[in-house]
Protein backbone atom coordinates (compact mmCIF):
# COMPACT_ATOMS: atom_id res chain seq x y z
CA UNK A 1 0.00 0.00 0.00
CA UNK A 2 1.41 3.34 -1.17
CA UNK A 3 2.83 5.15 1.86
CA UNK A 4 1.09 8.78 2.00
CA UNK A 5 3.69 10.41 3.68
CA UNK A 6 7.20 10.16 3.23
CA UNK A 7 9.34 9.94 5.55
CA UNK A 8 13.29 9.38 5.95
CA UNK A 9 14.24 6.30 4.33
CA UNK A 10 15.05 3.41 7.47
CA UNK A 11 18.27 3.18 6.93
CA UNK A 12 19.75 6.22 7.76
CA UNK A 13 21.74 6.26 11.08
CA UNK A 14 20.67 8.10 14.39
CA UNK A 15 21.85 11.97 14.43
CA UNK A 16 25.41 12.11 16.74
CA UNK A 17 25.63 8.19 16.90
CA UNK A 18 28.68 6.83 18.15
CA UNK A 19 28.01 4.19 15.13
CA UNK A 20 31.60 2.00 15.04
CA UNK A 21 33.04 2.40 11.19
CA UNK A 22 33.09 -0.05 8.36
CA UNK A 23 36.66 -1.24 9.77
CA UNK A 24 35.91 -1.54 13.48
CA UNK A 25 32.66 -3.57 12.66
CA UNK A 26 35.56 -5.98 10.79
CA UNK A 27 37.52 -6.10 14.08
CA UNK A 28 34.61 -6.95 16.12
CA UNK A 29 33.84 -9.31 14.40
CA UNK A 30 36.65 -11.25 13.69
CA UNK A 31 36.84 -10.83 17.80
CA UNK A 32 33.74 -12.34 18.29
CA UNK A 33 34.55 -15.18 16.13
CA UNK A 34 37.51 -15.62 17.82
CA UNK A 35 35.75 -16.35 20.77
CA UNK A 36 35.22 -19.69 21.78
CA UNK A 37 31.97 -18.74 24.17
CA UNK A 38 29.65 -17.52 21.14
CA UNK A 39 28.40 -19.78 18.56
CA UNK A 40 30.48 -19.33 15.26
CA UNK A 41 28.54 -17.94 12.95
CA UNK A 42 28.94 -15.90 9.08
CA UNK A 43 29.29 -12.15 9.85
CA UNK A 44 25.21 -11.88 8.57
CA UNK A 45 24.26 -13.59 12.06
CA UNK A 46 27.62 -13.27 14.53
CA UNK A 47 26.19 -13.15 18.19
CA UNK A 48 26.17 -9.73 19.80
CA UNK A 49 26.46 -11.50 23.00
CA UNK A 50 23.92 -12.89 25.66
CA UNK A 51 22.69 -11.63 28.97
CA UNK A 52 20.44 -12.02 31.17
CA UNK A 53 16.87 -11.11 31.41
CA UNK A 54 17.15 -8.54 34.38
CA UNK A 55 19.23 -6.09 32.56
CA UNK A 56 19.83 -5.20 29.03
CA UNK A 57 23.47 -5.97 27.28
CA UNK A 58 26.50 -3.58 27.82
CA UNK A 59 27.20 -4.60 23.90
CA UNK A 60 26.31 -2.20 21.26
CA UNK A 61 22.85 -3.66 19.24
CA UNK A 62 24.21 -3.06 15.86
CA UNK A 63 26.93 -5.08 15.46
CA UNK A 64 26.26 -7.78 12.69
CA UNK A 65 22.98 -5.88 11.56
CA UNK A 66 22.36 -5.80 7.79
CA UNK A 67 25.72 -7.91 6.78
CA UNK A 68 24.80 -10.63 4.66
CA UNK A 69 26.34 -14.21 4.27
CA UNK A 70 29.78 -13.46 1.74
CA UNK A 71 30.28 -10.59 4.17
CA UNK A 72 28.56 -7.76 2.15
CA UNK A 73 26.43 -5.06 3.85
CA UNK A 74 22.88 -4.62 2.85
CA UNK A 75 22.00 -1.85 0.43
CA UNK A 76 19.86 1.20 1.24
CA UNK A 77 17.66 0.43 -1.65
CA UNK A 78 17.20 -2.88 -0.61
CA UNK A 79 16.42 -2.24 3.20
CA UNK A 80 14.15 0.57 1.63
CA UNK A 81 12.29 -2.07 -0.54
CA UNK A 82 12.76 -5.14 1.76
CA UNK A 83 9.60 -4.26 4.30
CA UNK A 84 7.55 -3.80 1.18
CA UNK A 85 8.25 -7.33 -0.51
CA UNK A 86 7.90 -9.01 3.49
CA UNK A 87 4.64 -7.34 3.71
CA UNK A 88 3.00 -8.35 0.52
CA UNK A 89 4.17 -12.11 1.51
CA UNK A 90 2.25 -11.66 4.96
CA UNK A 91 -0.59 -10.27 3.05
CA UNK A 92 -0.81 -13.30 0.63
CA UNK A 93 -0.92 -15.51 3.90
CA UNK A 94 -3.10 -13.88 6.17
CA UNK A 95 -5.61 -13.34 3.24
CA UNK A 96 -5.31 -16.88 2.29
CA UNK A 97 -6.83 -17.93 5.92
CA UNK A 98 -10.43 -16.15 5.44
CA UNK A 99 -10.88 -15.47 1.60
CA UNK A 100 -11.78 -19.02 1.08
CA UNK A 101 -14.62 -19.23 4.04
CA UNK A 102 -16.91 -17.31 2.06
CA UNK A 103 -16.62 -19.53 -0.97
CA UNK A 104 -16.89 -22.71 0.98
CA UNK A 105 -20.57 -23.42 0.05
CA UNK A 106 -19.96 -22.76 -3.77
CA UNK A 107 -16.98 -25.28 -4.01
CA UNK A 108 -18.55 -27.52 -2.02
CA UNK A 109 -21.30 -27.83 -4.73
CA UNK A 110 -19.24 -28.05 -7.54
CA UNK A 111 -16.97 -31.05 -5.89
CA UNK A 112 -20.18 -32.65 -5.66
CA UNK A 113 -19.78 -32.80 -1.32
CA UNK A 114 -21.40 -31.55 1.59
CA UNK A 115 -20.44 -28.12 2.90
CA UNK A 116 -19.49 -29.86 6.29
CA UNK A 117 -16.81 -32.09 3.84
CA UNK A 118 -15.07 -28.71 3.41
CA UNK A 119 -13.86 -29.06 7.08
CA UNK A 120 -11.26 -30.78 5.99
CA UNK A 121 -9.53 -28.45 3.54
CA UNK A 122 -9.46 -25.48 5.59
CA UNK A 123 -8.21 -27.50 8.57
CA UNK A 124 -5.57 -29.17 6.44
CA UNK A 125 -3.91 -25.88 5.70
CA UNK A 126 -3.78 -24.96 9.54
CA UNK A 127 -2.31 -28.33 10.25
CA UNK A 128 0.39 -27.25 7.74
CA UNK A 129 1.07 -24.25 9.33
CA UNK A 130 1.64 -26.19 12.55
CA UNK A 131 3.87 -28.56 11.54
CA UNK A 132 5.89 -26.68 9.21
CA UNK A 133 6.26 -23.32 11.34
CA UNK A 134 8.39 -24.52 14.61
CA UNK A 135 11.75 -25.53 11.36
CA UNK A 136 10.84 -22.73 9.98
CA UNK A 137 14.36 -21.00 11.98
CA UNK A 138 16.30 -24.35 11.37
CA UNK A 139 15.75 -24.15 7.48
CA UNK A 140 16.39 -19.94 6.95
CA UNK A 141 19.90 -20.97 9.40
CA UNK A 142 21.07 -23.98 7.23
CA UNK A 143 20.34 -22.74 3.94
CA UNK A 144 20.11 -18.92 3.58
CA UNK A 145 17.19 -16.55 3.85
CA UNK A 146 16.41 -15.75 0.61
CA UNK A 147 16.70 -19.30 -1.18
CA UNK A 148 13.94 -20.51 1.92
CA UNK A 149 11.62 -17.21 1.58
CA UNK A 150 11.77 -17.82 -2.47
CA UNK A 151 10.96 -21.39 -1.78
CA UNK A 152 7.89 -20.65 0.54
CA UNK A 153 6.36 -17.92 -2.01
CA UNK A 154 7.12 -20.72 -4.85
CA UNK A 155 5.34 -23.21 -2.78
CA UNK A 156 2.61 -21.20 -1.58
CA UNK A 157 2.03 -20.11 -5.38
CA UNK A 158 2.33 -23.61 -6.64
CA UNK A 159 -0.37 -25.08 -4.24
CA UNK A 160 -2.67 -21.91 -5.08
CA UNK A 161 -2.48 -23.02 -9.08
CA UNK A 162 -3.01 -26.65 -7.95
CA UNK A 163 -5.70 -26.01 -5.37
CA UNK A 164 -7.20 -24.32 -8.62
CA UNK A 165 -7.31 -27.05 -10.98
CA UNK A 166 -8.41 -29.73 -7.92
CA UNK A 167 -11.09 -31.91 -9.62
CA UNK A 168 -12.15 -33.47 -6.36
CA UNK A 169 -11.99 -32.91 -2.51
CA UNK A 170 -8.81 -35.09 -1.87
CA UNK A 171 -6.69 -32.97 -4.33
CA UNK A 172 -7.53 -30.28 -2.94
CA UNK A 173 -7.25 -31.22 0.77
CA UNK A 174 -3.06 -32.09 -0.87
CA UNK A 175 -2.70 -28.80 -2.63
CA UNK A 176 -4.01 -26.91 0.40
CA UNK A 177 -1.04 -28.68 2.75
CA UNK A 178 1.62 -27.44 0.05
CA UNK A 179 0.50 -24.13 0.57
CA UNK A 180 0.24 -24.31 4.11
CA UNK A 181 4.33 -25.23 4.04
CA UNK A 182 4.78 -22.22 2.04
CA UNK A 183 2.86 -20.61 4.10
CA UNK A 184 4.39 -21.88 7.36
CA UNK A 185 8.12 -20.50 6.04
CA UNK A 186 6.70 -16.69 4.76
CA UNK A 187 5.58 -15.43 8.36
CA UNK A 188 8.75 -16.66 10.47
CA UNK A 189 11.49 -16.14 7.87
CA UNK A 190 10.28 -12.66 6.72
CA UNK A 191 10.25 -11.49 10.16
CA UNK A 192 13.60 -13.55 10.71
CA UNK A 193 14.81 -11.33 7.79
CA UNK A 194 13.83 -8.47 8.86
CA UNK A 195 15.39 -8.68 12.33
CA UNK A 196 19.08 -9.38 10.47
CA UNK A 197 18.35 -6.65 8.34
CA UNK A 198 17.67 -3.56 10.55
CA UNK A 199 19.22 -2.15 13.41
CA UNK A 200 16.89 -2.16 16.51
CA UNK A 201 16.37 1.36 16.43
CA UNK A 202 15.14 1.08 12.50
CA UNK A 203 13.31 -2.28 13.47
CA UNK A 204 9.82 -0.88 15.12
CA UNK A 205 8.87 1.34 11.61
CA UNK A 206 9.83 -1.85 9.71
CA UNK A 207 7.67 -4.02 12.05
CA UNK A 208 4.81 -1.73 12.39
CA UNK A 209 4.81 -1.59 8.18
CA UNK A 210 4.79 -4.95 7.48
CA UNK A 211 1.62 -5.59 10.28
CA UNK A 212 -0.33 -3.72 8.45
CA UNK A 213 -0.90 -6.26 5.83
CA UNK A 214 -1.72 -8.93 8.50
CA UNK A 215 -4.30 -6.64 9.48
CA UNK A 216 -6.19 -5.79 6.24
CA UNK A 217 -5.72 -9.32 5.04
CA UNK A 218 -8.16 -10.80 7.38
CA UNK A 219 -10.96 -8.18 6.45
CA UNK A 220 -10.48 -8.18 3.01
CA UNK A 221 -10.72 -11.79 3.04
CA UNK A 222 -14.69 -12.27 3.37
CA UNK A 223 -15.10 -9.44 0.88
CA UNK A 224 -13.10 -10.51 -1.58
CA UNK A 225 -14.25 -14.14 -1.31
CA UNK A 226 -17.82 -13.10 -1.99
CA UNK A 227 -17.47 -10.81 -4.62
CA UNK A 228 -15.42 -13.59 -6.39
CA UNK A 229 -17.77 -16.68 -6.23
CA UNK A 230 -20.91 -13.92 -6.94
CA UNK A 231 -19.31 -12.40 -9.96
CA UNK A 232 -16.67 -15.07 -11.22
CA UNK A 233 -15.82 -19.00 -10.83
CA UNK A 234 -14.50 -19.94 -7.52
CA UNK A 235 -11.09 -21.38 -8.86
CA UNK A 236 -10.21 -17.29 -9.03
CA UNK A 237 -9.71 -17.68 -5.18
CA UNK A 238 -7.20 -19.58 -5.50
CA UNK A 239 -5.30 -18.06 -8.94
CA UNK A 240 -5.40 -14.36 -7.92
CA UNK A 241 -2.59 -15.05 -5.55
CA UNK A 242 -0.45 -16.94 -8.62
CA UNK A 243 0.70 -13.23 -9.72
CA UNK A 244 0.92 -11.81 -6.82
CA UNK A 245 3.63 -14.91 -6.16
CA UNK A 246 5.31 -14.80 -9.51
CA UNK A 247 6.15 -11.01 -8.86
CA UNK A 248 7.31 -12.22 -5.31
CA UNK A 249 9.83 -14.24 -6.44
CA UNK A 250 11.41 -11.50 -8.98
CA UNK A 251 11.49 -9.54 -6.14
CA UNK A 252 13.15 -12.39 -3.70
CA UNK A 253 16.13 -13.09 -6.43
CA UNK A 254 17.06 -9.35 -7.09
CA UNK A 255 16.89 -7.99 -3.75
CA UNK A 256 15.98 -10.07 -0.63
CA UNK A 257 19.52 -10.26 1.79
CA UNK A 258 20.70 -13.85 2.50
CA UNK A 259 21.69 -14.68 5.67
CA UNK A 260 22.38 -17.76 6.87
CA UNK A 261 24.85 -19.75 9.65
CA UNK A 262 28.01 -21.63 8.77
CA UNK A 263 27.97 -23.64 11.82
CA UNK A 264 24.21 -24.68 11.53
CA UNK A 265 23.20 -27.32 14.16
CA UNK A 266 21.69 -30.88 13.17
CA UNK A 267 17.81 -30.88 12.69
CA UNK A 268 16.14 -32.18 16.06
CA UNK A 269 14.07 -34.58 14.18
CA UNK A 270 12.83 -36.54 17.32
CA UNK A 271 11.73 -32.90 18.60
CA UNK A 272 10.20 -32.18 15.22
CA UNK A 273 7.86 -35.43 15.34
CA UNK A 274 6.89 -34.64 19.21
CA UNK A 275 6.17 -31.21 18.54
CA UNK A 276 4.90 -31.08 15.17
CA UNK A 277 2.31 -34.18 16.27
CA UNK A 278 1.63 -32.22 19.62
CA UNK A 279 0.84 -29.28 17.98
CA UNK A 280 -1.25 -30.89 14.65
CA UNK A 281 -3.25 -32.60 16.90
CA UNK A 282 -4.13 -30.24 19.40
CA UNK A 283 -5.03 -27.49 16.38
CA UNK A 284 -7.00 -30.10 15.03
CA UNK A 285 -8.94 -30.87 18.54
CA UNK A 286 -9.29 -26.96 18.34
CA UNK A 287 -10.78 -26.58 14.71
CA UNK A 288 -13.67 -29.20 15.36
CA UNK A 289 -14.12 -27.53 18.83
CA UNK A 290 -18.27 -27.74 19.30
CA UNK A 291 -18.61 -29.29 16.88
CA UNK A 292 -20.73 -32.66 16.85
CA UNK A 293 -18.98 -34.64 13.75
CA UNK A 294 -16.93 -36.15 16.55
CA UNK A 295 -17.65 -37.58 19.57
CA UNK A 296 -16.61 -36.13 23.24
CA UNK A 297 -14.66 -39.30 23.83
CA UNK A 298 -12.79 -39.27 20.84
CA UNK A 299 -11.76 -35.56 21.38
CA UNK A 300 -10.95 -36.06 24.85
CA UNK A 301 -8.59 -38.19 23.90
CA UNK A 302 -7.07 -36.55 20.77
CA UNK A 303 -6.90 -33.68 23.60
CA UNK A 304 -4.94 -35.96 25.69
CA UNK A 305 -3.03 -37.47 23.51
CA UNK A 306 -1.41 -34.26 21.95
CA UNK A 307 -0.67 -32.90 25.67
CA UNK A 308 1.09 -36.26 26.38
CA UNK A 309 3.13 -35.53 22.96
CA UNK A 310 3.82 -31.84 24.05
CA UNK A 311 4.98 -33.16 27.74
CA UNK A 312 7.14 -35.18 25.48
CA UNK A 313 8.55 -32.64 23.43
CA UNK A 314 9.38 -30.58 26.91
CA UNK A 315 11.23 -33.68 28.41
CA UNK A 316 13.08 -33.72 25.42
CA UNK A 317 14.07 -30.37 24.56
CA UNK A 318 15.47 -30.25 28.07
CA UNK A 319 17.78 -33.62 27.41
CA UNK A 320 19.29 -32.35 23.81
CA UNK A 321 22.14 -30.13 22.85
CA UNK A 322 20.51 -28.47 19.85
CA UNK A 323 16.16 -28.74 20.47
CA UNK A 324 14.00 -27.78 17.52
CA UNK A 325 12.33 -24.70 19.91
CA UNK A 326 14.93 -23.29 22.26
CA UNK A 327 12.96 -22.86 25.23
CA UNK A 328 15.55 -21.42 26.79
CA UNK A 329 14.57 -18.11 25.47
CA UNK A 330 11.77 -17.97 28.10
CA UNK A 331 14.43 -16.77 30.32
CA UNK A 332 14.80 -13.32 28.50
CA UNK A 333 11.88 -11.28 30.28
CA UNK A 334 11.19 -9.31 27.04
CA UNK A 335 10.81 -12.58 25.09
CA UNK A 336 9.38 -14.24 28.16
CA UNK A 337 6.28 -11.24 28.25
CA UNK A 338 6.38 -10.47 24.59
CA UNK A 339 5.29 -14.28 23.32
CA UNK A 340 3.25 -15.13 26.15
CA UNK A 341 1.31 -11.84 26.58
CA UNK A 342 0.53 -12.30 22.56
CA UNK A 343 -0.77 -16.07 23.43
CA UNK A 344 -3.33 -15.04 26.04
CA UNK A 345 -4.03 -11.72 24.36
CA UNK A 346 -5.45 -13.34 21.26
CA UNK A 347 -7.22 -15.49 23.20
CA UNK A 348 -9.62 -12.86 24.08
CA UNK A 349 -9.25 -10.58 20.56
CA UNK A 350 -8.97 -13.87 18.23
CA UNK A 351 -12.50 -14.02 18.38
CA UNK A 352 -13.69 -10.75 16.98
CA UNK A 353 -13.19 -12.05 13.27
CA UNK A 354 -15.50 -14.49 14.45
CA UNK A 355 -18.37 -12.46 16.48
CA UNK A 356 -18.72 -9.20 14.62
CA UNK A 357 -19.78 -10.97 11.26
CA UNK A 358 -22.15 -12.95 13.30
CA UNK A 359 -24.12 -9.91 14.96
CA UNK A 360 -23.53 -7.82 11.52
CA UNK A 361 -25.22 -10.56 9.41
CA UNK A 362 -27.50 -12.49 11.35
CA UNK A 363 -28.28 -10.14 14.47
CA UNK A 364 -28.20 -6.65 12.94
CA UNK A 365 -29.41 -8.14 9.31
CA UNK A 366 -26.66 -6.43 7.20
CA UNK A 367 -25.48 -8.46 3.77
CA UNK A 368 -21.89 -9.53 4.51
CA UNK A 369 -20.34 -6.53 1.34
CA UNK A 370 -22.33 -4.13 4.20
CA UNK A 371 -20.48 -5.88 6.95
CA UNK A 372 -17.28 -6.22 5.58
CA UNK A 373 -16.98 -2.40 4.99
CA UNK A 374 -18.23 -1.40 8.68
CA UNK A 375 -15.02 -3.31 9.93
CA UNK A 376 -12.60 -2.07 6.73
CA UNK A 377 -12.10 0.84 9.35
CA UNK A 378 -9.87 -1.00 11.09
CA UNK A 379 -7.54 -0.98 8.18
CA UNK A 380 -7.60 2.77 7.67
CA UNK A 381 -6.67 2.72 11.83
CA UNK A 382 -3.71 -0.05 10.99
CA UNK A 383 -2.19 2.39 8.44
CA UNK A 384 -2.28 5.65 10.98
CA UNK A 385 -1.08 3.88 13.51
CA UNK A 386 2.27 3.35 11.42
CA UNK A 387 2.49 6.99 11.94
CA UNK A 388 2.47 7.18 15.42
CA UNK A 389 3.60 3.98 16.91
CA UNK A 390 7.38 5.00 17.25
CA UNK A 391 6.61 8.00 18.98
CA UNK A 392 4.03 6.54 21.13
CA UNK A 393 6.41 3.63 22.34
CA UNK A 394 9.30 5.67 23.21
CA UNK A 395 7.56 8.19 25.60
CA UNK A 396 5.90 5.57 27.50
CA UNK A 397 7.93 2.13 26.92
CA UNK A 398 7.16 -0.92 26.13
CA UNK A 399 5.69 -1.62 29.46
CA UNK A 400 3.41 1.24 29.37
CA UNK A 401 1.90 0.72 26.38
CA UNK A 402 0.85 -2.84 26.73
CA UNK A 403 -0.39 -2.94 30.24
CA UNK A 404 -2.88 0.23 29.14
CA UNK A 405 -3.59 -0.71 25.48
CA UNK A 406 -4.67 -4.35 26.35
CA UNK A 407 -6.60 -2.56 28.99
CA UNK A 408 -8.10 -0.58 26.48
CA UNK A 409 -8.79 -3.22 24.27
CA UNK A 410 -10.76 -5.23 26.48
CA UNK A 411 -13.22 -1.87 26.74
CA UNK A 412 -13.38 -1.58 23.53
CA UNK A 413 -15.01 -5.21 23.52
CA UNK A 414 -17.19 -4.69 25.59
CA UNK A 415 -17.90 -1.42 23.91
CA UNK A 416 -18.55 -3.32 21.05
CA UNK A 417 -21.74 -4.79 23.42
CA UNK A 418 -23.75 -1.99 22.75
CA UNK A 419 -24.24 -2.38 19.50
CA UNK A 420 -27.84 -2.86 18.71
CA UNK A 421 -30.50 -2.57 15.96
CA UNK A 422 -30.72 1.27 16.32
CA UNK A 423 -27.30 2.19 16.87
CA UNK A 424 -25.77 4.50 13.43
CA UNK A 425 -23.26 3.38 11.24
CA UNK A 426 -21.02 5.87 11.67
CA UNK A 427 -20.67 5.23 15.81
CA UNK A 428 -20.27 1.21 14.68
CA UNK A 429 -17.46 2.61 11.74
CA UNK A 430 -15.80 4.94 14.45
CA UNK A 431 -15.70 2.00 17.10
CA UNK A 432 -13.77 -0.21 14.32
CA UNK A 433 -11.35 2.74 13.50
CA UNK A 434 -10.60 2.76 17.20
CA UNK A 435 -10.85 -0.67 17.52
CA UNK A 436 -8.17 -1.15 14.81
CA UNK A 437 -5.81 1.53 15.73
CA UNK A 438 -5.27 -0.11 19.52
CA UNK A 439 -4.56 -3.88 17.74
CA UNK A 440 -2.23 -2.63 15.87
CA UNK A 441 0.13 -1.11 18.57
CA UNK A 442 -1.09 -4.26 20.49
CA UNK A 443 0.27 -6.30 17.62
CA UNK A 444 3.49 -4.67 16.60
CA UNK A 445 4.37 -3.64 19.79
CA UNK A 446 4.08 -7.67 21.12
CA UNK A 447 6.19 -8.80 17.67
CA UNK A 448 9.09 -6.62 17.80
CA UNK A 449 9.94 -6.97 22.04
CA UNK A 450 9.98 -10.53 21.22
CA UNK A 451 13.66 -9.21 19.45
CA UNK A 452 14.55 -6.55 22.08
CA UNK A 453 17.15 -8.65 24.11
CA UNK A 454 17.85 -11.68 21.94
CA UNK A 455 21.45 -11.84 20.08
CA UNK A 456 21.78 -12.55 16.68
CA UNK A 457 22.36 -15.94 17.06
CA UNK A 458 19.07 -16.33 18.88
CA UNK A 459 16.76 -14.88 16.25
CA UNK A 460 15.90 -17.39 14.16
CA UNK A 461 15.02 -19.65 17.45
CA UNK A 462 12.86 -15.99 18.62
CA UNK A 463 11.37 -16.41 15.21
CA UNK A 464 10.30 -20.35 14.97
CA UNK A 465 8.72 -19.77 18.83
CA UNK A 466 7.04 -16.56 17.96
CA UNK A 467 5.59 -17.63 15.19
CA UNK A 468 4.59 -21.11 16.77
CA UNK A 469 2.71 -19.97 19.51
CA UNK A 470 0.85 -17.07 17.37
CA UNK A 471 -0.40 -19.55 15.11
CA UNK A 472 -1.45 -21.58 18.30
CA UNK A 473 -3.36 -18.72 19.68
CA UNK A 474 -4.95 -17.88 16.79
CA UNK A 475 -6.79 -21.98 17.23
CA UNK A 476 -7.09 -21.20 20.39
CA UNK A 477 -8.74 -18.07 19.84
CA UNK A 478 -11.13 -19.04 17.60
CA UNK A 479 -11.85 -22.14 20.35
CA UNK A 480 -12.38 -19.77 22.80
CA UNK A 481 -15.03 -17.26 20.46
CA UNK A 482 -16.90 -20.72 19.25
CA UNK A 483 -17.49 -21.38 23.31
CA UNK A 484 -18.61 -18.22 23.67
CA UNK A 485 -21.08 -18.46 21.00
CA UNK A 486 -21.97 -22.10 22.38
CA UNK A 487 -22.81 -20.70 25.87
CA UNK A 488 -24.54 -17.57 24.60
CA UNK A 489 -26.20 -17.92 21.39
CA UNK A 490 -29.65 -20.36 21.28
CA UNK A 491 -28.67 -21.74 17.65
CA UNK A 492 -27.35 -19.80 14.21
CA UNK A 493 -31.67 -20.00 13.73
CA UNK A 494 -32.51 -17.78 16.85
CA UNK A 495 -34.36 -15.00 16.33
CA UNK A 496 -32.10 -11.71 15.60
CA UNK A 497 -33.18 -10.24 19.25
CA UNK A 498 -31.64 -13.48 21.11
CA UNK A 499 -28.68 -13.32 18.68
CA UNK A 500 -27.38 -10.01 19.20
CA UNK A 501 -28.07 -10.55 22.75
CA UNK A 502 -26.17 -13.75 23.38
CA UNK A 503 -23.18 -12.46 20.86
CA UNK A 504 -23.83 -9.53 23.55
CA UNK A 505 -22.38 -11.20 26.36
CA UNK A 506 -20.01 -13.32 24.54
CA UNK A 507 -18.03 -10.04 23.74
CA UNK A 508 -18.32 -8.87 26.93
CA UNK A 509 -16.72 -12.12 28.23
CA UNK A 510 -13.99 -11.71 25.86
CA UNK A 511 -13.17 -8.65 26.76
CA UNK A 512 -12.60 -9.32 30.65
CA UNK A 513 -10.58 -12.59 29.52
CA UNK A 514 -8.14 -9.73 27.70
CA UNK A 515 -7.98 -7.37 30.47
CA UNK A 516 -7.11 -10.18 32.82
CA UNK A 517 -3.76 -10.85 29.98
CA UNK A 518 -1.84 -7.85 31.41
CA UNK A 519 -0.85 -9.48 34.39
CA UNK A 520 1.54 -10.83 31.67
CA UNK A 521 2.86 -7.41 30.46
CA UNK A 522 2.57 -6.35 34.13
CA UNK A 523 6.30 -8.52 34.59
CA UNK A 524 8.27 -6.28 32.06
CA UNK A 525 10.18 -3.46 33.71
CA UNK A 526 10.02 0.21 33.09
CA UNK A 527 13.55 0.41 30.94
CA UNK A 528 12.68 -2.93 28.87
CA UNK A 529 12.72 -2.45 25.15
CA UNK A 530 14.95 0.49 25.04
CA UNK A 531 16.77 -0.89 22.14
CA UNK A 532 13.81 -1.01 20.52
CA UNK A 533 11.47 1.74 21.44
CA UNK A 534 14.31 4.44 22.03
CA UNK A 535 14.71 5.50 18.69
CA UNK A 536 17.27 7.58 17.45
CA UNK A 537 17.59 9.74 19.95
CA UNK A 538 18.19 7.23 22.73
CA UNK A 539 20.83 5.82 20.59
CA UNK A 540 22.19 9.43 19.71
CA UNK A 541 22.81 9.75 23.39
CA UNK A 542 24.26 6.41 23.95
Amino acid sequence: MPDSNPKPPLTSPPPGANKPSRHARAGDAAVAAASPARPQMTPAVMSMGTHSASAPPAVDHDLGAGVTADGSAVKASTKALLPWLVAVAFFMESLDTTILNTGVPTIAAALHVAPLSMKSVLASYTLSLAVFIPISGWMADRFGTRRVFASAIGLFTLGSILCGLSTDIHQLVACRILQGCGGAMMVPVGRLTLARTFEKWELLRAMSFVAIPGLIGPMLGPIAGGLIVGYFHWRVIFFVNVPIGLLGLVLVYMHLPDFKRDDCPPLDGLGLVLFGAGVALLSYVLEVFGEHELQTRTVIALLVLSLVLLAGYALHARRTKFPLLDTALFKIRTFRASVSGSFFTRLGIGGVPFLLPLLYQVGLGFTPIQSGLLIMPQAAAAMSMKLTMPKILAKFGYRGVLVSNTVILGLLLMLFATIGVGTPWWVIAMQAFAYGFFTSLQYTSMNTLVYADVNEAQTSAASSIASTMQQMSISFGVAIASLATALFVPSRNAAPAQMIHGIHKGLLALGVLTILSTVVFASLKRGDGSSVAGGKASHAAA
